[in-house]
């Protein structure tokens, strides 16, 4: 199953893992002072209403890098200090 615009099996199976293994489990976006470095989480770079799932648009992420940058397509708000 899926909802709408998530994740869906062929997402969870298929695209995600070889994003992460094609990327090293390496985060792509290494925002300094944020990156942790190891990427469990995938980040499309151009809007997926666009672009879908083309891995071309999709990089390997470190949690807090792929919630800092955000959705590319909102105007997310300034983020919180780190206390």
């Amino acid at each position: 199953g899926h909802w709408p615009n998530g994740s869906n099996r062929r997402w969870r199976d298929v695209i995600r893992p070889a994003v992460l293994k094609r990327d090293g489990y390496i985060c792509q976006l290494q925002i300094p002072e944020v990156c942790i470095g190891t990427a469990t989480h995938v980040h499309h770079t151009q809007d997926r209403d666009e672009v879908g799932d083309d891995m071309r648009f999709l990089v390997a992420a470190c949690e807090k890098c792929n919630i800092r940058v955000g959705d590319p397509t909102v105007n997310d708000p300034d983020p919180l200090p780190d206390w």
